[in-house]
């Protein structure tokens, strides 16, 4: 959280980026499961009255909740990591992709760059290629001056086509996880 905080400045952080973007494309509900990399993005979410966002016990909740909110007609996005996307590929082919769930993942890259678990680096290597088998649209945003650019056009591409997406937060651009010793 500190290395993210300290790349860039507060009004051009990752997190404050993907805050206004959402307000701006009328995404109000953000559902999330707890991660250390996204306590930014989550913090800042409860503190401003415009969001209604709460933790989730797993990822297809999260799915589930907003895909939901899409059919009562309220624009949504989740937030998870890497790890937790491995749970996704039933709801993601059954529900989401099927249904046309315009639903706007934001997932934040464990498993490289540094990574100690073996587990999240396997999981890691994984989540490209279900995207790809289940013919969604995913972008793995790396660098603060692309990133409005990417979030903001895919937030619009996924409500217009009614097709999910997904945004996977590279440590490039978050910092990632620091691993205390």
């Amino acid at each position: 959280m500190a290395v993210a905080e300290e790349k860039t400045s507060p009004e051009k952080s990752w997190h404050a980026i993907v805050l206004q973007t959402l307000k701006r494309n009328d995404i109000r509900l953000v559902p999330y499961v707890p991660d250390r990399v996204l306590t930014p993005l989550i913090k800042n979410l409860h503190a401003d009255p415009y969001f209604t966002t709460f933790a989730t016990a797993r990822e297809e909740e999260a799915v589930g909740i907003v895909s939901g909110a899409w059919m009562g007609g309220m624009r949504s996005a989740v937030l998870m990591q890497t790890s937790g996307f491995a749970t996704l590929a039933n709801v993601l082919a059954s529900l989401a992709v099927p249904y046309q769930i315009p639903l706007i993942m934001f997932v934040s890259e464990r498993g490289t760059l540094g990574e100690f678990n073996y587990g999240q680096s396997l999981v890691c290597r994984t989540m490209r290629p279900v995207l790809d088998s289940l013919a969604m649209e995913h972008h793995t945003a790396t660098r603060i001056d692309e990133f409005e650019f990417i979030v903001d056009r895919s937030i619009k591409q996924a409500v217009t086509t009614q097709a999910p997406v997904a945004l996977i937060l590279s440590p490039l651009l978050t910092g990632g996880k620091v691993f205390d010793k």
